[in-house]
């Protein structure tokens, strides 16, 4: 294996403490004799475990050493990796260089280690060749991770040499890309000590924009911008505004399931991470993927001052906002910032000679956003529109009269009509003891 890796030239750079090159340091003392069995026999199962614990991580299965193998491949960023993201296969010498890495790994795949375990007495590798996985479920690991690396797998698999998992490859580069972004479709940001660090977030709610009852005027215009930008095209940020619990979060969110695979990532941030936007931006700008920026629940005090740096980074900033990037915000407020009555006269303020160029430099940040969408509370009517049709699809079975009071009961008691207060409702009575039948 040792001899193996040594041939690798694009994908040379695994990093010494890789499980493969671990593995390869250690069949080469096996080889090379002298070595303390028991010694040898605990660092393999040390790599062992590490191969299990990503596979329980990113939900591997029947045979975990081709797909760490292919997760290698998925994640390993180099010269090659990033000119296949944006061009798909081209022609190039770089090429050749591909194929001889791909006839390595796929001599990897096949690696035969039978000879390992019968002189030590170990039949570690031939269980994780042959694996089957305890059932879990989808949210204790991340199902697209799981589902890319599988069936990518399995092609891999089958392929008959380098040249075939080259064709497989450069596939797969064109279509979902390479690392993190390939394989995870939202992501939180971590400041590291040098760079900003994408956490994916595994966790994601499967929702789609349909699960949203009503507001279709507001999800059309919302699909409209986002197709646009995804169509090369020019298109707007977005802020969604309105009241509590209407549907806003979700339908943005609601985004990066309808249209992840036509390459739509989003990046969750904060107000305190707004310093971290232009490091974000610098970072993504180039990369063959629509990024949309999602600021969730988006206001500020009277005495916050980063929404300057929020106008300067939308429009306005030295620095262009990349094409690949959009900014899409929620807010309970229109205007993002509360004003008051200190900011509509023009006397003199707190050393500022015209209040009223303080609240106008306030409002132009809303102004900012190109698309503005208002998610007005329902009106009872609505709501009970809402509980019937989401009661019937969870197929709650109760008397209509007696479903309708209870839904106006719950109303009255957690905080007005709302699609959020009939969907906890409705979950309430999915929690009853023989709820469905009465």
């Amino acid at each position: 294996m040792y001899r193996e890796i040594a041939h690798l030239l694009l994908y040379s750079d695994l990093g010494e403490d890789s499980i493969l090159v671990r593995l390869a340091d250690i069949l080469r003392d096996w080889e090379q004799g002298g070595c303390d069995r028991d010694a040898l026999i605990r660092r393999i199962y040390a790599q062992i475990k590490r191969i299990l614990d990503l596979s329980t991580d990113c939900g591997f299965d029947e045979n975990l050493w081709q797909c760490y193998l292919t997760w290698v491949l998925m994640t390993n960023e180099n010269s090659f990796t990033r000119t296949c993201e944006r061009l798909g296969a081209s022609e190039g010498s770089v090429n050749g260089f591909a194929v001889s890495d791909f006839a390595v790994f796929h001599r990897l795949f096949h690696y035969d280690f039978s000879k390992l375990e019968k002189d030590l007495g170990i039949d570690c590798f031939s269980t994780i060749c042959d694996y089957r996985a305890i059932p879990k479920r989808e949210r204790t690991y991340n199902h697209d991770v799981s589902r890319q690396v599988r069936e990518l797998r399995r092609s891999l698999a089958a392929a008959s040499g380098g040249e075939e998992m080259f064709r497989l490859l450069t596939d797969y580069y064109r279509r979902y890309g390479f690392g993190v972004f390939a394989m995870n479709r939202a992501f939180r940001i971590r400041r590291g000590a040098d760079k900003v660090e994408f956490l994916p977030i595994s966790n994601i709610d499967g929702v789609v924009l349909d699960d949203l009852l009503g507001y279709e005027l507001q999800k059309r215009e919302l699909r409209r911008n986002t197709e646009a930008f995804l169509d090369g095209r020019h298109a707007n940020n977005v802020l969604l505004y309105g009241d509590a619990g209407t549907g806003k979060s979700t339908s943005v969110k609601a985004l990066i399931n309808e249209y992840y695979d036509r390459g739509l990532r989003m990046i969750e941030i904060y107000k305190h991470q707004f310093g971290d936007l232009s490091a974000i931006l610098g970072q993504i700008k180039n990369r063959n993927y629509r990024f949309i920026i999602f600021i969730d629940d988006l206001s500020f005090e009277e005495n916050e001052v980063e929404y300057k740096f929020l106008k300067a980074v939308i429009e306005g900033g030295v620095e262009t906002r990349p094409d690949n990037v959009l900014i899409y915000a929620t807010s309970n407020r229109r205007h993002l910032i509360r004003e008051t009555w200190n900011d509509r006269t023009d006397m003199e303020h707190n050393g500022d000679i015209h209040r009223s160029d303080t609240m106008e430099e306030k409002l132009s940040l809303a102004s900012r956003f190109g698309v503005s969408i208002n998610y007005n509370a329902p009106t009872p009517k609505e709501y009970q529109d809402i509980v019937r049709m989401l009661a019937q699809r969870q197929g709650i079975a109760m008397d209509e009269k007696r479903l309708l009071a209870l839904a106006n009961t719950w109303e009255v008691r957690h905080g007005g009509f709302s699609g959020r207060a009939a969907q906890q409702f409705v979950h309430y009575l999915e929690g009853l003891d023989g709820s469905n039948s009465q």
